[in-house]
């Protein structure tokens, strides 16, 4: 398939309605706190790993409270997402909100974090509901691309996961064309999703909406 470069970033805009003063304080000094890569794990993790577009940060805030001895890096762009996890981590009850020591949050493009990671660091790589985009023209946005295959092959160890999961049509389609045409990875398809893997908010509205989704696991071979 002939496909174009990909531009120097994915996502539109990183800001929606304004924020209410408890989120701008999320932001400005809860964020700081657990900003990856300039706070370390508070702990030594047994794998390492990472969410790209944690959209409302349902799916990062389950994964990473059971699995206490994982090092979680969390991704995304969209203020009102990140300060939706920060809320859970930092309820306005808590006085004092301690981040947990096991999660991480990369509030930037997670292109360039993948490709500071070393070869084979990471044990999973999670892409749930991505922005689509479902102009043909705009397919180069796509995170599923070409050259992000190559790059999260290099970044996961053999025997890693990297799971994917879209309601959109288009998406499926693409995601299906590009995996399709590469041999890092021993896919399976499957259209309910797999035992644990926890439900998100984005996930609930467009099966409500009547869109099917789909979800790949994908084994590094």
């Amino acid at each position: 398939m002939s496909v174009k470069p990909q531009p120097d970033r994915l996502y539109g805009r990183q800001k929606g309605k304004n924020l209410r003063p408890r989120q701008h304080w999320l932001l400005d000094v809860f964020l700081p706190r657990l900003a990856w890569p300039e706070v370390p794990f508070g702990i030594t993790p047994r794998e390492t790993w990472l969410e790209v577009g944690f959209g409302g940060g349902e799916h990062a805030f389950e994964l990473a409270g059971k699995s206490p001895d994982i090092g979680y890096i969390a991704a995304e762009v969209f203020e009102t997402g990140i300060c939706s996890l920060l809320s859970k981590l930092a309820p306005e009850h808590v006085e004092n909100p301690v981040p947990p020591p096991n999660l991480r949050l990369f509030a930037e493009d997670a292109r360039p974090l993948l490709r500071c990671l070393a070869d084979g660091e990471l044990s999973k790589l999670f892409l749930m509901f991505p922005d689509p985009w479902p102009k043909a023209r705009h397919a180069k946005r796509r995170f599923v691309h070409p050259e992000m295959v190559e790059e999260a092959a290099r970044v996961l160890r053999q025997g890693g996961e990297w799971r994917i999961a879209s309601d959109d049509p288009t998406y499926q389609a693409w995601t299906d064309e590009v995996l399709g045409a590469q041999a890092y990875f021993a896919i399976t398809r499957h259209t309910t999703r797999p035992e644990g893997w926890p439900p998100t908010r984005y996930e609930a509205k467009a099966i409500a909406a009547g869109r099917a989704p789909v979800y790949w696991l994908l084994v590094r071979r």
